[in-house]
């Protein structure tokens, strides 16, 4: 039996799987050899369609992933403005518990008992040993906490940040370790926060460090005493992609680790009861230790729905948090509401140091040009303020040009002189004000009102003096 042609054309691509089986002289049938044949190839084209497709996808991802991890370093001024707000916070701790440094850390805290049976073993670690080896003695224990709270100022102003930042940390964590009653969560994302602070750039901007490098004061780099006068300066030692991919990883980490602590957060609140009836807010609000704001706390809580407003958007915040920082409308909305959220916390619960904590974690997130902008807005402002400070009145400012009086000689008429006038600059006149006052030089009365300049001063002539009476005529 002969072979029957083979199909062609769009509806044989269309429709490449069909088989005519019929008996009977003289009907087409393909064969089922040409149907598995176009079986295979089309089944391979798919295999080598989809595999090109998953391969140009992984290699597009690991493209953008590389360009955004060596090709330059992100949020540059957000990691600066958390450094600022980190270094305040450990300023603002150590001096606030500096009376009760003893009680809390010293030679006067071995009531908790942790001296003999240590609940935080970091103290014994060597790194951070410093504190529990001058905790005994008041004075040099003294003397190590300013040591620290002037870290914490020098880490604040970006002052020789890799060498200050590590210092900082290990006598930070040793002090504050020590007694383990006097801290909080706060704490131990403020110790986590720094230690992945010391491995990015936080002070490439916004701090004493950047403006040393941008006046160009740089050394050699041969040998190591070279090396630590490098580090002392500020200045760079590893390549410039390795120190980008470093500062960019440590934006994910930071990310990763305030998405942990929201988003347990979130979840381990929607598993309790007041919670989700809405009513745990008010609780807390109504303890006298933590209700820092009595009356405040009672009219926040006076109403109901508010209540439950805050009670339940708290959790649909903290759960939905990193969802929303992928778009940039909603990455406003979700700053916004945490940062409310951490104010109601720090001035309501008197938990200050922790909201900062967060807080400062949380400006990385906020974009460059903004930071920039805000910068720029503020500088504005202080300018325009400190010139309305230095006003002076209207007279003390315009300059005076000096008069020369002439004197005549005796007997002969006085000739005019001229008193000048103060010379006063173009004012603004608003509309309507001074209506009939003439224009200045190069506008006329049909310039708007808005712009038109006050009246050119001119000299004041003074008359001449009445002759002398004479005799009478004959």
């Amino acid at each position: 039996m002969a072979r029957a042609p083979r199909v062609r054309g769009p509806v044989a691509r269309a429709v490449p799987f069909v088989l005519l089986l019929r008996a009977g002289k003289g009907l087409p049938v393909i064969a089922v050899r040409d149907v598995l044949l176009r079986i295979v190839a089309v089944i391979r084209h798919l295999v080598v369609s989809g595999w090109r497709l998953v391969v140009g996808g992984v290699i597009r991802i690991l493209s953008f992933c590389e360009q955004w991890l060596i090709g330059q370093r992100h949020a540059r001024y957000g990691v600066a403005v958390t450094r600022i707000l980190l270094g305040f916070v450990g300023f603002g701790l150590l001096w606030t518990n500096y009376t009760a440094r003893s009680y809390l850390y010293g030679p006067a805290s071995f009531w908790n008992g942790e001296e003999v049976d240590r609940i935080s073993q970091l103290p014994e670690v060597w790194v951070f040993g410093l504190g529990d080896l001058l905790s005994g003695d008041l004075v040099a224990f003294t003397v190590l906490y300013l040591v620290a709270a002037a870290l914490a100022l020098a880490v604040m102003l970006g002052w020789r940040t890799r060498l200050t930042l590590p210092l900082f940390f290990a006598l930070y964590v040793g002090i504050i370790e020590l007694n383990s009653a006097s801290g909080d969560q706060g704490d131990n994302a403020y110790r986590i926060c720094l230690f992945w602070l010391m491995f990015a750039d936080p002070a490439g901007v916004l701090s004493m460090d950047a403006r040393r490098r941008a006046a160009g004061i740089t050394g050699p780099n041969r040998t190591i005493w070279d090396r630590i006068r490098r580090i002392w300066r500020g200045e760079r030692l590893l390549p410039g992609w390795l120190q980008n991919a470093m500062h960019n990883l440590v934006l994910v980490l930071l990310t990763a680790q305030v998405t942990f602590i929201y988003v347990a957060g979130g979840l381990y609140k929607a598993g309790g009861e007041p919670w989700s009836g809405g009513t745990a807010v008010y609780a807390p609000l109504q303890v006298e230790k933590f209700s820092t704001w009595p009356e405040l706390a009672d009219l926040i809580t006076a109403w109901g729905p508010m209540v439950a407003l805050a009670s339940w958007g708290s959790i649909l915040l903290q759960i939905s948090f990193p969802f929303m920082l992928l778009n940039r409308f909603t990455r406003i909305l979700a700053l916004v509401g945490i940062l409310g959220f951490h104010a109601a916390i720090g001035l309501l619960m008197g938990l200050p140091w922790f909201s900062l904590s967060m807080v400062a974690i949380d400006a990385i997130f906020v974009r460059d040009r903004s930071w920039i902008a805000l910068g720029s807005a503020a500088r504005g402002a202080w300018r325009r303020a400190r010139a309305g400070s230095d006003d002076r009145t209207a007279d003390d400012r315009v300059p005076r040009r000096p008069v020369v009086v002439r004197k005549a000689p005796i007997g002969a008429p006085a000739e005019p002189r001229e008193v000048a006038e103060p010379v006063r600059e173009p004012v603004l006149v608003l509309a309507g004000a001074g209506a009939g006052a003439g224009a200045g030089a190069g506008a006329g009365d049909d310039a708007p009102p808005l712009f038109k300049s006050a009246p050119a001063a001119q000299p004041i002539p003074i008359p001449k003096a009445a002759p002398a009476p004479g005799p009478a005529p004959k």
